[in-house]
């Protein structure tokens, strides 16, 4: 099902709309025209923290392993196998799975994205631990919400206390895929609640990485405008890589935020707004393929450009849908009753 419109903002340059779409983004990416995406930012589900009210299959791992007796754990399916026997993004097995799953996900944007487009990933690590315990809805902290446990084999780096470094295994992922890595932006969160270890620091930051094609010869050429980073004064508008000059630090200082409408980890608006902004040009076009309640959504269309977003969960698009309506000024969006992409 589509909820979509395209209404004059009352601020911000140009006209600019939010289209929310229920579905995976694996399906979804496809339907995509072949380069009118300007920027994807995301936030993608993490591996192994909350279901966010999906099903899951936890036996998976063992069907995979007894479809063909010369595989092993680390052989990774293909998305479309792990989706058709139960699986969800962020709840596979293995992290090497839920990495894989990832980037094959991501791929499908790729025809969609322009040439000067530029893709930011925002994604956080976690603890290995055996026994991993699964909460079922998003809300955040170690509060008394229902969570389930499951077991989750050890081998390799796969060890009891290990930190897993998910975001850096992500980014070689993508830059084995010929994306070009421009910045590992550190997200530092000041509000992030205790923890009950007491024998490791606190883990208090994210990663926020910007990718951008690679051309098929040459140097890749990027929009970028950077009088729109933050303390940044230059104006940089389609950026080359041969002419890099000093600019803004790596490092956004910004709380963490859960939303009112169920959702634990809504972007705040002082992190993503500069990505945009600096990322896709005025009236262009900006996708989120894992939208949530649509907080990015609502940030690209109050900046005068368009927006895309899937979500798979029925509470979150509902919650998107909403917000969407409130920022565009209208009391509903146009539904679409035929449309059922993706489900």
């Amino acid at each position: 099902m589509t909820q979509s419109t395209t209404p004059e903002l009352d601020e911000g340059p140009g006209e600019a709309g939010i289209t929310v779409r229920r579905g995976d983004a694996y399906d979804l990416m496809a339907d995509l025209p072949p380069e009118s995406i300007d920027l994807l930012i995301t936030s993608p589900p993490y591996w192994g923290l909350r279901s966010y009210g999906l099903e899951h299959n936890e036996d998976i791992l063992k069907e995979w392993l007894a479809e063909d007796t010369s595989r092993v754990q680390t052989d990774v399916p293909s998305y479309e196998w792990y989706r058709k026997h139960g699986g969800v993004l962020g709840l596979e097995p293995l992290p090497e799975w839920f990495i894989g799953h990832l980037v094959e996900i991501l791929q499908r944007g790729a025809a969609a994205l322009k040439p000067q487009g530029s893709m930011w990933i925002n994604i956080g690590d976690t603890y290995f631990a055996r026994w991993s315990s699964i909460r079922h809805d998003g809300r955040q902290g170690l509060g008394d919400n229902p969570r389930s446990r499951r077991r989750t084999p050890m081998g390799g780096f796969r060890q009891e206390k290990q930190m897993l470094l998910i975001p850096a295994r992500f980014a070689i992922a993508m830059q084995d895929l010929r994306w070009i890595l421009r910045n590992d932006l550190i997200w530092h969160k000041p509000n992030v609640p205790p923890r009950p270890e007491k024998d490791r620091l606190r883990l208090t930051h994210e990663h926020f990485f910007h990718f951008v094609k690679r051309p098929k010869e040459g140097r890749a050429k990027y929009y970028y405008d950077f009088e729109e980073v933050e303390g940044g004064a230059q104006d940089v508008v389609y950026y080359d890589i041969d002419e890099a000059e000093e600019g803004a630090a790596d490092v956004v200082k910004t709380g963490a935020r859960s939303g009112s409408d169920g959702h634990s980890a809504t972007f705040p608006i002082d992190l993503i707004k500069p990505r945009i902004l600096t990322s896709c040009p005025p009236g262009g076009t900006v996708l989120d393929p894992f939208c949530g309640t649509g907080r990015s959504l609502s940030v690209a269309a109050s900046s005068g450009r368009n927006a895309i977003g899937f979500e798979l969960g029925e509470s979150f698009h509902q919650a998107a849908v909403k917000n969407a309506a409130v920022t565009l000024g209208q009391g509903q969006l146009t539904f679409d009753a035929t449309d059922e992409a993706g489900e």
